[in-house]
């Protein structure tokens, strides 16, 4: 059995990416959860242990265990079993993907060792049941990324169509978390349910771009594109001192940024790991007379999504 076991490595990620909302993700390099994963005798998901995060072990009460049984049946064998240990790199509540990275990795590491049956794309699916344990809804923003790597676009749900984008090769991500717990359930509610037709229109445009930009490696454009004007100005309450943040960050050079899912973390996007570390510098700045806790990533973005070794 010992080639059966596995050391899987899922990212963290940014969902939403401004303009984004609900539909572009994107994967960093770090951090990200681990997760040591075999084969077992005993049918379904065994968790024999949760470092860093008190979690439950209880398959069902776990967005791993939860991801994995989705994918057992479609399997067909309900009687395979997978055995885990799950090492929480991300803190939950982070706004950069924790559920999604957790529940990314599972099924990619599921998958391999049942011998890869299913596609990355349908995996992304198994995926969305962890989420939907975690924040009462099945969205694919985090957990799309995480799989596929780079920035991925969610067309639609019904059906699900999902298509990943282009990364250009100098596009670098700086995010700050500072260390106060946002829950999605509890940012999602303070959302407008209708938004104005000019606002939608505004919206559209900036998505538009963005995804040309990104093709076309069109940094000026991508800057551009990076405005949110239906989402950020509601939930911008949430994060101490969000706009001198996003003010500070551009005159350091990013090319522009937002909340990184629901928050509270905050991303810049930048040309380059010179202006990505400029940025970080600046976020440390501005936040370390605030008397808040806080950490700050500065990533690559990850174009190949979770990664498998051999233990």
């Amino acid at each position: 059995m010992e080639n059966d076991c596995i050391k899987v490595f899922a990212p963290a990620t940014v969902a939403n990416v401004a303009c984004g909302f609900d539909v572009i993700g994107l994967a960093m390099d770090a951090p990200g959860d681990e997760m040591i994963m075999r084969k077992s005798d005993k049918p379904g998901v065994t968790i024999t242990a949760v470092h860093g995060a008190s979690l439950s072990t209880d398959p069902a009460q776990n967005v791993c265990g939860v991801a994995i049984q989705a994918l057992l049946q479609k399997y067909g064998q309900p009687d395979a079993g997978i055995e885990l240990e799950l090492f929480k790199n991300i803190p939950p509540g982070s706004g950069i993907g924790s559920s999604a990275a957790s529940s990314a990795g599972a099924v990619v590491g599921a998958n391999y060792l049942l011998g890869n049956p299913f596609t990355p794309k349908q995996l992304v699916r198994f995926a969305m049941e962890g989420e939907r344990l975690a924040s009462g809804a099945a969205h694919a923003d985090n957990v799309a990324p995480a799989i596929l790597g780079g920035f991925t676009l969610v067309r639609s749900y019904k059906p699900l169509d999902i298509t990943g984008l282009h990364t250009p090769s100098e596009l670098w991500v700086t995010v700050i978390h500072p260390q106060i717990e946002v829950k999605t359930s509890d940012a999602r509610e303070i959302l407008k349910q209708k938004v104005l037709m000019t606002d939608a229109i505004r919206q559209w445009g900036n998505v538009g771009a963005l995804v040309a930009g990104l093709y076309q490696e069109n940094y000026d454009l991508i800057s551009r594109s990076l405005e949110d004007a239906i989402v950020e100005p509601v939930r911008a309450i949430l994060i101490p001192a969000f706009y001198e943040l996003k003010v500070k960050c551009k005159e350091a050079g990013a090319l522009g940024g937002g909340i990184s899912g629901s928050g509270p973390s905050v991303f810049m996007l930048s040309r380059g790991e010179e202006n990505a570390r400029k940025v970080a510098a600046m976020m440390d700045t501005v936040y370390a007379p605030l008397g808040v806790d806080y950490k700050i990533h500065v990533s690559k973005i990850n174009t190949e999504g979770v990664k498998i070794t051999k233990v």
